[in-house]
């Protein structure tokens, strides 16, 4: 698929804008939701929170306890979803290789499915699902690894089979769900930030934040991943142990923002695209925008659904629709150049 990259007069812009646009949006977010504040309610309630800590308050509460965690879990989990998907597409050299993809959102669906509709409240639902997401993951990988390597198109295949696999035990655990738990389920798989918590925060933030810079650290490997096994082989790249600590970190990363949220759709395949139409394939650029542009681009679908009066749609579902048309465009984008 080709990317037609902006000259480096109009570049420079493009990518101060991309690594700001997170900061834009999380101030933005503050004042968005169904009951509204404003930049000096907000400055107020700052304020008031630092000097008086002990004094509960309405907006006090809406701001710090509903709203804030929701924007930063967004942000994280925006992150998590866009690099992790830039980075098996760098590895695998496959634009459309993802967490989807590869079966660890059906992984985490199956572990998610498993914990709702069996254990209850006995034991935490993102627990199984990260478990799920990283069985899934395992097993596509060793599905696809042939004497001792992993091509492009077994991998997909690996993941085609994963999928079903997963996806065939989750079809069966709800059809023996009890209604009410069957309509928590499918709201969870429908990715929805509404019940974020600081708690989902504290429990996620250390894993895909050095999970993301660790990953945005070895950007420059991927480059030379990126040129073809045998070239990387030539310049002294162990291919296969590179690429697995890519999976395990990527993998690892993509599972605990899904565990968290459920399946939120897209993100990681649009992202990643995004950024090479703008700045080209280079991954030293790539990863770290891949970071900012995907949490402002989640905070900003999350934004449009808390702005809603009625019934809020799920995320994912906004996500979605908006991800299928993209990518409508790149297929005949590509025809056509082709």
């Amino acid at each position: 698929m080709g990317y037609h990259m902006l000259d480096q007069k109009n570049k420079r812009p493009i990518l101060i804008l991309l690594l700001i646009l997170p900061i834009i949006f999380f101030f933005a977010s503050l004042f968005i939701g169904a009951y509204s504040l404003t930049p000096l309610t907000v400055i107020k309630l700052l304020i008031s929170k630092i000097s008086k800590p002990d004094i509960f308050d309405v907006q006090q509460s809406i701001l710090f306890d509903i709203r804030l965690p929701r924007i930063v879990l967004a942000l994280l989990i925006g992150c998590a979803l866009s690099v992790s998907s830039a980075c098996y597409q760098a590895s695998f050299r496959n634009p459309l290789v993802s967490e989807y993809i590869l079966g660890v959102s059906a992984g985490a669906a199956f572990g998610a499915s498993l914990s709702i509709i069996f254990l209850g409240d006995d034991f935490p639902v993102q627990v199984m699902a990260f478990a799920g997401g990283i069985i899934a993951v395992m097993m596509t990988y060793f599905i696809a690894r042939i004497k001792g390597e992993t091509g492009v198109i077994s991998l997909v295949l690996a993941g085609i089979i994963t999928n079903a696999v997963f996806t065939g035990g989750s079809y069966v655990v709800r059809y023996l769900a009890e209604p009410e738990k069957l309509h928590i389920l499918v709201v969870w798989l429908m990715g929805s930030l509404s019940a974020a918590s600081w708690k989902d925060v504290s429990q996620s933030a250390p894993f895909i934040i050095s999970g993301s810079v660790f990953l945005i650290l070895l950007r420059w490997r991927l480059n030379l991943l990126s040129m073809g096994d045998e070239e990387a082989k030539a310049l002294g790249v162990d291919t296969e142990r590179f690429k697995i600590v890519i999976v395990i970190l990527s993998t690892l990363i993509s599972a605990v923002a899904i565990s968290v949220a459920g399946i939120i759709g897209w993100i990681g395949l649009m992202v990643p695209h995004i950024i090479r139409i703008l700045i080209g394939s280079d991954n030293r650029l790539v990863l770290p925008l891949s970071a900012t542009t995907g949490a402002a681009l989640l905070l900003m679908a999350d934004n449009i659904v808390r702005m809603s009066q009625g019934i809020e749609l799920p995320v994912g579902v906004l996500t979605t629709l908006i991800g299928a048309p993209f990518f409508i465009y790149l297929i005949r984008k590509s025809r056509i150049e082709t």
